[in-house]
């Protein structure tokens, strides 16, 4: 994993981490964790490019 990705998700995973307890109950904090992880992943080739960073995303497989 490139430097960039690790550092986006773990800000990203930190933060959604100090807001867990205040969101509510069990269900609510997981439907919020998928929402922002989709979210993250939409944004993460954006920032990529923004830093100059190319990187080829493709569904296919290795």
């Amino acid at each position: 994993m490139d430097p960039v990705s690790l550092v986006f998700y773990a800000t990203v995973c930190g933060v959604l981490g100090l807001a867990g307890p205040s969101l509510g109950s069990a269900p609510i904090r997981l439907g919020i964790g998928a929402v922002v992880g989709v979210v993250a992943v939409m944004v993460l080739p954006w920032i990529h490019s923004l830093l100059g960073q190319t990187v080829g995303y493709s569904f296919a497989g290795p």
